[in-house]
């Protein structure tokens, strides 16, 4: 597979399985950061704003009073 994998890509094997081996690292921190978004959404942790909310607080830190 990693031969196949080496010509297909045009890599050679050292690089590919470098490679591999961050893209592997990157979902388990990925998974990760995801698991700890729905925890704090199921305890009503997480608030989103309306764009037009964000808007508002953008004009009054414009135009303070």
């Amino acid at each position: 597979m990693v031969d196949f994998l080496s010509d297909y890509y045009e890599q050679d094997k050292s690089s590919l399985i470098k490679y591999s081996l961050k893209e592997l690292y990157a979902d388990i921190i990925d998974r990760q950061t995801i698991n700890e978004y729905e925890k704090k959404e199921k305890n009503g942790a997480i608030n989103f704003i309306d764009s037009n909310e964000i808007m508002h607080m953008i004009e009054n830190q414009s135009n303070p009073a």
